[in-house]
């Protein structure tokens, strides 16, 4: 004898068919949705990684945002979902604009907003617009031919291309001049240091990438003054 279908098992189908539906089109490509919540699922990482970057400990980010040391572990685990609340000090401190932080889905304009940053002794302009291992720029030094060298070290490689000026550059042993058009590469493990080579600004490219593996440079040496100065 067939016993007839009870109005609880169909229920049941129905919701779960429903749900079924619900969740395939939220995975559909193109769907609005599933691109904002992939940049959620996202943010995490980019936080962990802009905070690697900058040497930045959790106790001194909380201390400079006023977040909780284990919000901001959660945060970047993806364990805590990211609010405007959380993500505005985080960008303060970064020094970074928030669609850029949060990996905000492409609207359709590839253009970057140029924002031009005090750099102290220098402008830069950001040419990327997310943060990764490889990070372009543009920088404009005053002209200050009384700059001293003063050479630092750190994790990666750059690559400088000189648009207008002459520009001097230290690495290791090497003192160099470059003008308008060349071009140098170095492992920034090497003491290194850039600036105006006379009393004109220069304007340059920079490309820098964190793992620097090897040295090389696209210019003459300059010639040196008796003691080891550059002339």
């Amino acid at each position: 004898m067939e016993h007839p279908r009870t109005p609880a098992s169909t229920g049941d189908t129905s919701t779960r068919g429903a749900a079924d539906r619900a969740a395939a089109d939220r995975a559909a490509p193109g769907d609005p949705s599933s691109a904002i919540d992939r940049a959620l699922t996202e943010v995490g990482p980019r936080l962990r990684r802009l905070r690697a970057e900058r040497g930045i400990t959790l106790g001194a980010l909380a201390e400079a945002t006023g977040i909780s040391k284990s919000t901001l572990s959660r945060l970047e685990s993806g364990q805590r979902r990211p609010s405007l609340e959380l993500l505005l000090p985080l960008a303060q401190v970064y020094q970074v604009p928030l669609d850029e932080m949060v990996g905000a889905p492409e609207v359709g304009d590839p253009r970057v907003r140029l924002t031009p940053r005090d750099g102290g002794d220098r402008t830069v302009i950001p040419l990327t617009t997310h943060p990764g291992p490889l990070q372009a720029w543009k920088t404009i030094l005053p002209g200050d031919g009384r700059c001293e060298p003063n050479p630092v070290t750190h994790e990666g490689y750059e690559w400088l291309y000189v648009l207008s000026g002459r520009l001097r550059l230290v690495v290791g042993d090497h003192d160099l001049e470059l003008t308008p058009g060349e071009a140098a590469e170095f492992d920034t493990r090497l003491p290194h240091w850039f600036g105006p080579a006379n009393a004109q600004p220069v304007e340059l490219l920079s490309l820098f990438g964190r793992q620097g593996e090897r040295f090389h440079l696209r210019a003459a040496p300059r010639s040196r003054r008796p003691g080891g100065g550059a002339s």
